[in-house]
């Protein structure tokens, strides 16, 4: 990756937010999102003019909205969050996140993984640490992460009605999904501010044309779940916010997102595919765990 300039954040640390406003995090609401949700296909808000889906989507938009208010009157939804920011240095496919400035303690190593699948000559073989300073260089990097959750382990709504109850489940994993998009905005912005004078649209934000990515536990680029323990760790997401994680780094409540924060510019998302028994080895190494667990954790992944 070419160098960039590399934003110092305004604090280093964890910010915590406890019943973050419901009215506010529902601007960010993906409504496309929603109604792929129910089985409405189409481009929002052109769908609502469709004659073959316009009445049963501007139905739903109408209830969803109507119910919303609800949430928020009745507080049938908690939104809480933690968002940290740390510095970091990228030591070949790890990152490596630090305590303060100073870098001389090391709280955390995130561990990831690299392409492996043939490409085309030239074509670089992705890992995320490539997006993180390396610790060779002069580079003093930074990391940022985030936790958050709307909705409860109990249901709130106690409707006798499968649709209040399905509509009611689908808005908290919205709303889950906007608080994180409202949350990133704010690192990118404020708290960490390497893009401060960014200008997206809603649309362009759904589009993921901001600067950097945010690359979660359990998804293509990162696939390993129980890298969500050492983030619940660094961010003390249980004891501050009350998110738990299973056995199976499954999170509860349901609607709840972890995920890490990263400026480069060139960052991007990418799938992981199928990675070697040799990297595979060398994974469980570095994560000084044994092989049957990490084979356990990359099953999809293990060619």
């Amino acid at each position: 990756m070419k160098n960039y300039q590399i934003i110092a954040p305004s604090f280093i640390g964890n910010k915590y937010f406890h019943d973050y406003p419901i009215e506010e995090i529902e601007e960010y609401i993906d409504w496309k999102a929603f109604f792929h949700a129910w089985g409405i296909k189409g481009k929002f808000p052109a769908l609502l003019d469709d004659i073959r889906t316009g009445d049963e989507a501007g139905k739903l938009l109408n209830d969803a909205r109507v119910f919303l208010i609800r949430i928020a009157d009745e507080k049938l939804y908690s939104a809480n969050a933690v968002i940290g920011i740390y510095p970091a240095n990228a030591s070949q496919d790890d990152i490596y996140v630090y305590a303060d400035e100073s870098r001389k303690k090391k709280i955390c190593t995130l561990n990831m993984l690299r392409q492996q699948s043939k490409k085309n000559d030239g074509e670089p073989y992705y890992c995320l640490a490539d997006f993180i300073a390396s610790i060779e260089s002069s580079e003093q990097d930074y990391i940022a992460a985030i936790a958050c959750s709307v909705g409860s382990d109990k249901d709130p709504v106690n409707d006798n009605d499968d649709y209040t109850n399905l509509l009611s489940k689908l808005l908290a994993d919205r709303l889950v999904e906007a608080f994180t998009e409202l949350l990133h905005l704010k690192i990118r912005k404020e708290y960490w501010g390497f893009a401060k004078n960014e200008k997206l649209t809603l649309a362009e934000l759904f589009q993921e044309k901001y600067c950097g990515i945010r690359p979660a536990p359990g998804y293509a680029a990162y696939p390993d779940h129980s890298e969500k323990r050492k983030i619940f760790s660094l961010l003390d997401v249980t004891n501050q916010i009350g998110i738990t994680l299973t056995e199976n780094c499954a999170m509860q409540p349901a609607s709840s997102i972890c995920t890490l924060v990263m400026a480069h510019p060139q960052a991007r998302y990418f799938g992981l595919g199928k990675i070697q028994k040799d990297q595979m080895i060398d994974y469980a190494q570095r994560k000084d765990i044994s092989l049957q667990e990490a084979e356990k954790w990359l099953k999809e992944n293990l060619n």
